[in-house]
C-alpha cells in the first residue's frame, strides 16, 4: 500500500471531502479507503490530521427506517433513566455521576425550613 497524499489545511483539491463534509451533502464514504489526508500544524502535540474521501465514490446516506428510529429513541431513553431511582431525568445522565443529580448528591437536596 502506497503512502497517502498529504495536503495542508484548507488546500485540498476539489473532489475530496471529510466525513463531516460528506454527511453535509447527504453522502457517506460507502466502504472506500481513505484517499488523502489534511494536516494542520500545531505547536505542541504534532499535526492535526483529517482524512479525505473521494466525493465521486461516496454513496448516499441510508434513510432512517421506523425500526431505526425506535431503536434510537429507546437508546436515548436509557441514557436519561437513572439506574438508582428509575426516573427519567430529562437529560443525559453524565458518566461521571452515574446517576441523576438528586441521587448523586442527596445532601444538597431541598431541606424543609
Amino acid at each position: 500500500m502506497g503512502a497517502l497524499p498529504v495536503y495542508r489545511w484548507r488546500l485540498a483539491p476539489d473532489g475530496y471531502a471529510t466525513r463531516r463534509q460528506l454527511r453535509a451533502r447527504g453522502l457517506r464514504p460507502g466502504g472506500q479507503d481513505v484517499a488523502a489526508q489534511l494536516e494542520r500544524p500545531r505547536r505542541r502535540r504534532g499535526p492535526l490530521v483529517a482524512y479525505l474521501y473521494r466525493i465521486q465514490d461516496a454513496k448516499p446516506v441510508r434513510p432512517m427506517t421506523p425500526a431505526r428510529w425506535a431503536a434510537l429513541a429507546k437508546a436515548n431513553r436509557a441514557r436519561r433513566t437513572c439506574p438508582q431511582c428509575h426516573t427519567d431525568a430529562g437529560y443525559v445522565i453524565p458518566a461521571s455521576l452515574g446517576t441523576c443529580v438528586p441521587c448523586a448528591s442527596p445532601s444538597t437536596s431541598l431541606r424543609s425550613a
